[in-house]
């Protein structure tokens, strides 16, 4: 049943400034720009300015770039990221004035407490299917509230207070911190080892722990699940949940038939167990964004959501910041160049971005410049991600993005280079030093070439730096001087 009536959300007791170490994540500013929208004083920190910090300090927040002690001064609760740890003198600050100190998930799971929560999670697909499902209710006049890992573009932001009893945001299993949360209806994707650091290196504990988050789902919640994943379908007989399989095998309740892949675009027939089938178009490439729709329409059924909004909203699609994400097509000296812009850096991401971009550019060459994220990452899926990277024509692999790690011997990215020229696929290009990029640019770029840059750390500060000078060799190369 759908739920319409205007929502207050409740005032959390002695609560009046909340303080944001790592202000500048999706996750965490998408949480800080909700809290400043319901009336807290925010606060937060960050090493680096960035889109995020000035989109807060725009709302009022008070954001400072570098970590010092005397920022929190005054902070009634301080919410930490993952990747901060217990020697930030921002914590140690927090520690000594005996100031609450919480996760991230801790706090979304207080946003989520009143509401009716529907919590994304998986390996692959959270952000999407998040944006999808968001925009699904936006499109129903459901007003909801929503935090995604990356920016709607219909929205212009990646949160957005709403007025309506719901929440939809990503659920986020790197840490296990998921388990805080106790949404109505919870979502699962898929499962794959990542971040088996957190569960150490034990996949059944992964499992065990997703099982845990379902769990968390009162006993008249709804599970909507990939039935097409393996692990999934594995676990299944020990969720004590009432559950709704969705994918392209004819055991799903929701599935796919008739799916014809277009530029940029995705057209099937969902068929739905209870419910008449919905001729859908969807505007975003892949068989993977097909699985991510399916997982909406799911949600957007079970809750009773009027059919003609969820097939407008996938049409209407306005698609999400660095994901697969076109930055524009321009003439250079050395001819026609497309430019795509791509987090995913795992490697069943990577490999689902190369099947889009064939789809969409058959004929074409993929160049793709690649930053490796997280040395245990890519210990742990070493082999696969030498196997996918060489699939395409052109690769220029970056640095390792450390994301706080350590290095570890031979998970780096020399020695990916060198095991994908022992396959003898294609020659990668090592770029140790990303101020020689444009110069290998300009040696190496042809007429039609379809130029991605992907990964999760700061290559999208490449991606748009390219983009701003036309992704002309020559025109970057006068930039850099």
């Amino acid at each position: 049943m759908v739920l319409e009536t205007p929502f207050q959300s409740p005032q959390m007791r002695k609560v009046n400034k909340i303080f944001f170490i790592g202000i500048g994540g999706a996750g965490m500013g998408g949480i800080a720009e909700v809290l400043a929208n319901e009336g807290y004083l925010i606060a937060g920190s960050d090493i680096q300015p960035g889109a995020m910090t000035e989109r807060l300090s725009e709302l009022g927040a008070q954001v400072y770039i570098g970590h010092a002690q005397d920022n929190v001064v005054g902070a009634d609760v301080v919410v930490v990221s993952s990747a901060i740890n217990e020697q930030n003198p921002e914590v140690q600050y927090a520690r000594k004035h005996r100031i609450p100190i919480i996760r991230r998930a801790e706090m979304l799971a207080e946003l989520m407490r009143f509401r009716h929560g529907v919590a994304v999670a998986g390996t692959h697909g959270k952000t999407t299917t998040t944006s999808l499902i968001a925009t699904i209710f936006a499109e129903a006049e459901l007003d909801p509230t929503f935090v995604i890992g990356g920016l709607l573009n219909s929205a212009g932001t990646n949160a957005r207070l709403g007025k309506s009893r719901y929440l939809i945001a990503e659920a986020d299993e790197s840490d296990a911190s998921f388990l805080h949360l106790q949404p109505m209806v919870a979502v699962v994707t898929n499962i794959e080892a990542d971040h088996m650091d957190t569960y150490e290196g034990d996949f059944n504990r992964m499992k065990d722990t997703y099982i845990d988050f379902l769990h968390n789902l009162p006993f008249y919640g709804q599970a909507i699940m990939c039935g097409d994943d393996e692990n999934i379908q594995s676990m299944r007989d020990r969720i004590g949940r009432s559950i709704t399989t969705y994918g392209f095998g004819e055991a799903n309740d929701v599935r796919a038939e008739g799916v014809i892949l277009g530029f940029n675009q995705a057209r099937f027939t969902a068929i739905r167990t209870g419910a008449p089938a919905l001729d859908v178009t969807l505007n975003l490439s892949g068989r993977h964004n097909v699985l991510n729709a399916l997982a909406a329409i799911a949600v957007a059924t079970d809750e009773g959501v009027d059919d003609a909004a969820i097939t407008k909203a996938l049409a209407e699609f306005g698609g999400i910041g660095r994901r697969f994400e076109m930055l524009g097509q321009f003439d250079t000296s050395v001819g026609q160049m497309t430019l795509v812009d791509d987090y995913g850096h795992h490697p069943t991401e990577v490999a689902a971005t190369i099947a889009a971009a064939r789809a969409n550019w058959p004929e074409q060459r993929l160049v793709m410049i690649y930053q490796p994220h997280r040395y245990s990452r890519t210990r742990d899926l070493y082999e696969d991600f030498v196997e996918v990277l060489s699939q395409v024509d052109v690769l220029l692999m970056l640095d390792v993005y450390a994301a706080s790690e350590q290095p570890i011997d031979g998970a780096d990215s020399k020695s990916l280079c060198r095991s994908m020229r022992v396959r003898g696929q294609l020659e990668p290009i090592y770029v140790g030093n990303k101020e020689n990029l444009p110069g290998i640019l300009a040696n190496i770029l042809q007429d039609n070439d379809v130029v991605m840059t992907q990964g999760a750390g700061n290559i999208g500060q490449i991606a748009r730096f390219l983009a701003a000078n036309d992704l002309e060799p020559k025109k970057i190369l006068d930039e850099k001087k």
